[in-house]
């Protein structure tokens, strides 16, 4: 048996859940928005060519960058906009393109920013911070290049202190994006698809992910917090700061602190231990997440440093006989596998969407999330530490040189205070995870993670060689396993030490609203029934999880579709179709089937397929499912009872129905008794519009969005399930359409402008508020022969985000 503790902080640097924070009363730093007012430039600009003396000798000096990256250059005819940005969503699908990018063309593009900065700055602490850039991308500030980025899902730093420009002199950011650049397989996206920030603080300060602090339980049962703080001087004179650090509860009551002296020389850091004892806090659960609040105060010379995270108090174990433990009460992981882009916006997430999107797989009844195959926003981090979903974190490149080393140590650094994670993943389907070779790669990548952190197992998603004399397996504390159902047992018997969960499960396909597979149509029939040679449909896999006690759980692929890979179709099919959810986040019968399993004390029951079938159908049978909980179903149609069977929670029930317009109905029942009840009509045909907007307001911050559903109803106010209309829509107020989308992995609609079609009865549009917006934002949407319908969402004055103007 392995045991693992783990209650670390949550340190954020998000704008939807504001638990970190830079500029606090008291102190001086100030972490500033970068993402408005870039300019951008679609496509490569060649550097000038140099072959004279001179030229080459100044071309070589610091400040003298040529072509885009110069000072100087005249940028005012590029498009100016605000980050995040991902230029692929907006360029049309071409078949020509790569397949596993979803049919999108990425190439080159070029960003500038310029800014100013104050004369009362000089002498400060300022660091620019990219969160993501895909792919690679190179940095130049005043002319001189500062960083090169190797990875898209990494943030970088960089310290512009010593080459700032003050006063009217404006300061100048270059950046240079090669998309074409991959490091997955699936859609990467293109540009500064994450936010971008300029941090002022003190020359002493706490450097950027600097505080650690992980709560943990002591032998004796009581808890400890020993926190870590990293110093650093970038001032001339040597500092002996003071370190402060205080906990607080959820009420805003204190109820620990402790204090530290430190010596920091001139331009080096250094590292305060603390140690924090807590009596008797409330635990961070899923179903209770409770996170307590940490304030980190470095004061010396007159000023002071403050940065403000969270915490959270609980125990893990990992079980090699009977799975996951969370304060040791036994959780079994009902997981999702994600990649991070959305319709209409691409990888360009505004945080809110994010929110949206965990909550919707919360609803679904999933309690872990693992971040695939790459390091997520910070933003996601925070989400699940507050809403309560364990996750896996994971690396993306596998690779022991220097650079990819320090992208898993950052990796760890950033990430090692949330709560919700409970893994560290090294890689994900390695060739060489049955070999010497990759059995000794992992053992380096685990030395680099438990040096920074002991308190959670490190895995790896193995998906073949674990059987091999010398493999992966044996380097890694939980041993994960994508798509090797058949393996779980005999790994089991030759390895009882060693836990296991599922790191990548099922991979069923299906098109929402679809209930026939027709090869030629590219669709893909609800009914879990298909999947590709490697994978399993939704219960099959669930079952073989749920009925061995000592799997921890798993993480299904996926529970939202995504764009590129497109299985088991390609073109025109250029979305993929393994989410238990569409890309916009509609359910696909997967998502009822899940939710009966995964929720038992919510009474689950669902009924497909829709009930508008043609004339020619009439007396045809009809595969009727339903997805329930319940003890047993009955389902009765126009009144006149079918038939009544016991379910199985892993195989669901189903009737061959001969079709007859009318009224679809069924009743679960538990213990006898009914407990949920589930009706499909026949609907009459499209005749008005229907908005619903997943929220009731928007902050008017700049950053709020929401998506809004559109459907269309009957005369009678029923949902038409096979609509198909072409919607046109129309917004006033300070608000904006940021994307647009239907679900359809066959549809090739831009995902930018102001039309979409309905895709079996459903679309999302996704709306956005704009800085200080006031009154209403109106969304109107119109389809021919159709009675329109208007909305309007109110803003809610929030205070303003504070920013580089």
């Amino acid at each position: 048996m392995i045991a693992y503790r783990i209650f670390p902080w949550l340190f954020i640097t998000c704008l939807c859940v504001c638990i970190c924070s830079y500029g606090q009363p008291g102190t001086r730093s100030e972490k500033l928005l970068l993402d408005n007012g870039w300019r951008f430039h679609l496509g490569d600009i060649p550097f000038p060519v140099i072959r004279g003396n001179s030229e080459s000798y100044n071309a070589s000096k610091a400040g003298n960058a040529g072509g885009a990256a110069a000072v100087k250059y005249d940028d005012s005819q590029w498009r100016v906009l605000n980050l995040p940005h991902d230029w692929a969503v907006e360029s049309d699908v071409d078949s020509s393109a790569n397949v596993a990018q979803g049919y999108r063309k990425r190439g080159f593009g070029w960003y500038r920013r310029s800014f100013t900065l104050d004369s009362t700055d000089k002498g400060k602490n300022l660091e620019l911070q990219f969160e993501g850039i895909a792919t690679h991308a190179t940095v130049w500030v005043n002319g001189q290049v500062v960083r090169y980025s190797w990875s898209a899902y990494n943030s970088f730093y960089i310290d512009i202190s010593a080459i700032a420009r003050y006063g009217k002199e404006k300061n100048q950011i270059a950046v240079r994006v090669d998309a074409d650049a991959m490091e997955g397989w699936w859609y990467e996206g293109a540009g500064i698809y994450r936010h971008t920030w300029l941090v002022k603080r003190p020359p002493l300060h706490i450097s950027t992910d600097g505080v650690f602090a992980q709560p943990i339980k002591t032998a004796d049962g009581s808890w400890l917090i020993p926190a870590e703080v990293t110093l650093e001087n970038t001032g001339n004179k040597s500092a002996a700061p003071q370190v402060n650090i205080a906990v607080y509860d959820k009420y805003g009551k204190q109820v620990t602190s402790a204090q530290a002296n430190a010596t920091v020389d001139v331009l080096d850091k250094a590292v305060v231990k603390l140690n924090l004892h807590v009596n008797n806090p409330e635990l961070w659960n899923i179903e209770s997440p409770v996170l307590y609040t940490v304030k980190t105060v470095v004061t010396a010379n007159g000023s002071n440093d403050q940065v403000t995270t969270k915490c959270g108090f609980r125990t893990i174990r990992f079980d090699a006989d009977s799975g996951f433990y969370l304060n040791d009460k036994h959780v079994k992981i009902q997981g999702v596998c994600n990649h991070i882009d959305h319709v209409g916006v691409g990888t360009a997430m505004p945080d809110a969407l994010w929110a949206f999107r965990i909550q919707k797989l919360k609803e679904l009844g999933a309690n872990g999330y693992r971040c695939s195959h790459n390091p997520p926003s910070s933003i996601l981090l925070d989400l699940c530490d507050s809403l309560g979903m364990v996750v896996m974190d994971e690396n993306r490149n596998f690779n022991t040189s220097p650079e990819y080393l320090a992208q898993l140590e950052w990796m760890v650094r950033r990430d090692r205070n949330h709560p919700a994670i409970v893994l560290w993943s090294v890689f994900n389907e390695e060739p060489i995870q049955g070999s010497p070779v990759g059995y000794e790669m992992v053992r380096r990548m685990s030395k680099i993670v438990k040096r920074l952190d002991t308190s959670r197992p490190v895995t790896a998603a193995m998906s073949g060689g674990f059987f091999e004399p010398v493999n992966v397996s044996q380097a890694v504390d939980v041993m994960g396993f994508n798509y090797e159902i058949k393996g779980y047992d005999r790994f089991h018997k030759e390895h009882p030490t060693q836990p296991m969960t599922s790191s990548e499960d099922a991979s069923g396909v299906m098109v929402r609203g679809e209930y026939v597979t027709d090869k030629t149509k590219h669709t893909l029939d609800s009914y879990d029934t298909q999947f590709p040679s490697w994978a399993a449909t939704h219960r099959v896999a669930w079952k073989a999880i749920a009925e061995r006690q000592w799997m921890a759980g798993c993480f299904v692929w996926t529970g939202f579709d995504y764009h590129g890979e497109p299985t088991p179709y390609t073109w025109p099919t250029v979305n993929s179709n393994f989410g238990i959810m569409d890309i916009c986040g509609f359910p696909k019968a997967a998502y009822y089937i899940h939710q009966s399993q995964w929720i038992p004390n919510k009474n689950v029951l669902h009924l497909i397929p829709h009930w508008n079938w043609p004339a020619d159908s009439i007396g045809k049978p009809i595969k009727v499912m339903a997805l329930s909980n319940a003890d047993n179903v009955k389902l009765l149609l126009n009144g006149k009872l079918i038939g009544e069977k016991k379910n199985d929670l892993y195989e669901m029930v189903s009737w061959e129905v001969p079709y007859k317009p009318g009224k679809l109905e069924a009743i679960g029942y538990k213990n006898g008794k009914e407990v949920s009840r589930y009706v499909v009509e026949t609907t009459g045909v499209p005749a008005q519009l229907q908005l619903i907007p997943y929220k009731d307001t928007l902050k008017n911050d700049g950053q709020d969005v929401t998506p809004i559903t559109v459907q269309v109803l009957d005369a009678a106010g029923r949902p038409v399930p096979t609509a198909n209309n072409h919607i046109t829509f129309e917004i006033k107020g300070a608000g904006n359409i940021i994307g647009l989308g239907n679900g359809n992995p066959n549809s090739h609609e831009p995902e930018k402008g102001n039309q979409q079609s309905l895709f079996n009865g459903l679309a999302q549009v996704i709306v956005q508020s704009q800085p200080g917006a006031e009154g209403v934002l109106t969304i109107t949407a119109k389809a021919e022969g159709l009675q329109p319908a208007t909305i309007s969402i109110p803003f809610k004055k929030v205070p303003a985000v504070a920013a580089v103007q």
